[in-house]
């Protein structure tokens, strides 16, 4: 964290005097480029700096300052003050927000994502779980469900999946390896790379990332309605940076939140969205649409399992995971 003083000298007939003030410049690591997926981080950034008429600002860098999969890495040990990351990318750093992750969750709205995140965020076990990384979570990044685009023969039937690799991560991977596809990990800047070259036939994203990472562009196929899941990506900052903050720009930085993520939804439900469909009509995608029944036997055969394996695996860590499991559901049917 960079502090700077500012000296402002008022002199009279005889004397002189200063005033000094302290300001604040936090570095933000992202990756990519600016897209719908970092659209409060930028709002973020915005109304801070006009809160505070410029005496608190943040450097937003796309992949300068590290890797996507280092980001909470970097937090750490103060590298930058503000990172995004995934916890799919590294879930033995952040069990807890796995939960998050899961399949079948039954999240249906970005609203939804927003407050169930936030719930566990907030959960004592959880700060805990991320301070070991000297992070403080400070908002989420709520995607829609997952769906698949790909190439070569389009799984009409979810039978079809079977031998499938796709781009896939955490509880979304977990979910169509169930089918019999074949998760690979690789990160979403490398997804269009992974499919071009064949390492992977498909690509499991949400519509914004589609766009933005290019994977539609070769893709012959879409699914609709598969709707799996989705992937956790938080916003935190390096907690003695946090600390370290005066009243003012901390208050100007938390009571600019809830704007920030309005914007995001705005941007999400709106401009992107609106984007998504003429993007498949115009590139003669086939758009692949499951029956129910079909879709009931996938959240049967994947939801469950999943869910239980994943209480059994972080209790074993001394993770209330239980607990957190059953505040995801029952935030959910609030």
């Amino acid at each position: 964290m960079k502090k700077t003083l500012g000296l402002t000298v008022l002199t009279g007939m005889s004397f002189a005097f200063a005033t000094e003030a302290l300001a604040d410049e936090w570095n933000v690591s992202l990756w990519g480029k600016r897209r719908a997926f970092t659209e409060h981080v930028e709002k973020l950034a915005e109304l801070v700096s006009e809160k505070t008429n410029g005496e608190f600002t943040m450097n937003i860098s796309y992949g300068g300052l590290s890797k996507n999969r280092e980001n909470l890495d970097g937090i750490s040990i103060g590298a930058f003050e503000m990172a995004q990351f995934c916890a799919g990318y590294h879930r033995d750093k952040n069990p807890s927000i796995t939960v998050l992750e899961l399949p079948f969750l039954g999240v249906d709205s970005l609203e939804a994502e927003i407050k169930v995140s936030n719930a566990v965020y907030n959960h004592p076990a959880t700060k805990a779980d991320l301070a070991r990384w000297n992070a403080r979570l400070l908002m989420s990044s709520p995607l829609p469900q997952y769906n698949v685009a790909g190439v070569g023969t389009p799984p009409r039937t979810l039978a079809d999946f079977d031998g499938l690799t796709v781009r896939a991560v955490g509880g979304v991977g977990a979910a169509l390896a169930s089918l019999g596809a074949v998760p690979t990990s690789v990160t979403s800047s490398e997804a269009r790379q992974a499919l071009d070259s064949g390492v992977v036939k498909s690509v499991a994203f949400a519509p914004h990332a589609h766009l933005s990472f290019g994977t539609i562009e070769p893709a012959k196929w879409w699914t609709t309605n598969l709707n799996p899941g989705t992937v956790n990506c938080p916003v935190v900052v390096n907690i003695d940076a946090y600390e370290s903050l005066s009243d003012a720009h901390r208050d100007a930085l938390t009571s600019s939140i809830d704007e920030a993520m309005q914007h995001y939804l705005d941007n999400y439900n709106g401009a992107t969205m609106d984007a998504w469909w003429p993007k498949l009509e115009g590139n003669g995608i086939e758009q692949i649409t499951y029956s129910d029944e079909d879709l009931a036997a996938f959240r049967e055969a994947a939801a469950g399992p999943a869910a239980q394996a994943w209480i059994e695996e972080n209790t074993a860590r001394g993770l209330p995971a239980q607990e957190l499991y059953d505040l995801v559901l029952k935030t959910l049917s609030e």
